[in-house]
């Protein structure tokens, strides 16, 4: 069957009537304004920074201590310049959302306090390299506290063999790292990239850790898919958790006119050494689950305990139909 060119004469009136709702205030398009940073550009951003922090294991082999000094600095020369582009698009970026925002009587977003005196496109490209240069310079202490995650997955999980198999095949890790980069231009005040990155692992890996979250050292998701880890989360040091756990918001406060407070302490606290396993949901900005605490599969917790208390759901009652019955004594198992 052939194609109908005549078909065809429908698609210049069709991409009219699209264009037209580019025209008709619909808030979700970005044309006419400053570029944002470039996706593709973040997301190769992030494979040159676990190349660093991971070197060998990745893109470049035959690694040793004579060339390895070149091949990093190259990579960290590129981080600059890429890092330096992209974070001051997104400094750029806020204050003309934070303009729009007052000209079309919606709630402005928070303008990040180093970007309060910008006014001209050098001020934001010099502030873009500052901040690039502090991000950079935290990588040294990223890749030690990254060497604890690797060994908590390492002493929690008896199917490992090798430190060298949670660094290639452990998507805890995987999701861990990203935050641990994202989480640091977040601390920054870097808009739009922290979750941009974010969002990039948790497509990768099934795990949803908002950059805002702050994790200690020695952390490790056994498993991951399905975790959900809120902006506000605070976890401390030598904590595991199993798949499915949500460390969510319990409810969400309005203002007078019904617009969400956004801010606020939201997500849970957890103390060190917490385990918490799968399916478990925990809520709420003052639940605070105390240190050394266990928290069994299928829990709904919305109130803190203490430290050293284990909370379980009873025994459940299984019901089956159509059971075979019981095997006899001749039978052989």
């Amino acid at each position: 069957m052939s194609t109908d060119i005549r078909l065809k004469e429908q698609l210049p009136d069709l991409t009219r009537r699209i264009v037209e709702t580019y025209q008709r205030g619909l808030p979700i398009h970005h044309l006419g304004h400053c570029p944002l940073p470039n996706y593709d550009t973040i997301i190769s951003a992030c494979e040159d920074l676990k190349e660093i922090l991971y070197p060998g294991y990745r893109r470049r082999e035959h690694l040793h201590l004579g060339n390895v000094t070149y091949h990093v600095g190259d990579l960290i020369d590129g981080l600059h310049d890429k890092l330096t582009t992209q974070i001051g698009r997104a400094l750029r970026h806020i204050v003309a959302a934070q303009r729009s925002a007052s000209d079309q009587g919606m709630p402005p977003p928070p303008l990040p306090s180093s970007v309060r005196e910008c006014t001209e496109e050098a001020d934001f490209e010099a502030l873009g390299q500052a901040k690039a240069i502090q991000f950079l310079e935290r990588i040294p202490e990223v890749r030690r506290v990254l060497a604890t995650d690797v060994q908590a997955a390492y002493d929690g999980d008896p199917a490992v063999r090798t430190l060298d198999e949670v660094i290639f095949c452990y998507p805890g890790l995987e999701a861990v790292t990203i935050h641990r980069l994202a989480h640091l231009l977040h601390r920054l005040e870097v808009p739009l990239i922290p979750r941009m990155m974010a969002e990039w692992a948790h497509s990768r890996t099934g795990i949803d850790i908002h950059p805002g979250a702050t994790i200690g050292d020695h952390f490790f998701i056994d498993h991951g898919t399905g975790v959900v880890i809120g902006e506000t989360c605070e976890i401390g040091s030598h904590v595991k958790l199993y798949q499915g756990v949500t460390l969510g918001a319990l409810s969400f406060q309005t203002d007078d006119d019904g617009q969400l407070i956004r801010g606020t302490k939201r997500h849970p606290t957890l103390e060190d050494r917490v385990v918490i396993y799968a399916n478990a949901t925990v809520l709420g900005g003052n639940t605070r689950v105390g240190h050394d605490s266990v928290i069994g599969s299928s829990v709904w917790l919305t109130r803190s305990v203490d430290p050293r208390t284990t909370v379980v759901l009873e025994r459940p009652k299984l019901r089956m139909r159509g059971e075979s019955p019981e095997p006899s004594a001749d039978w052989q198992i």
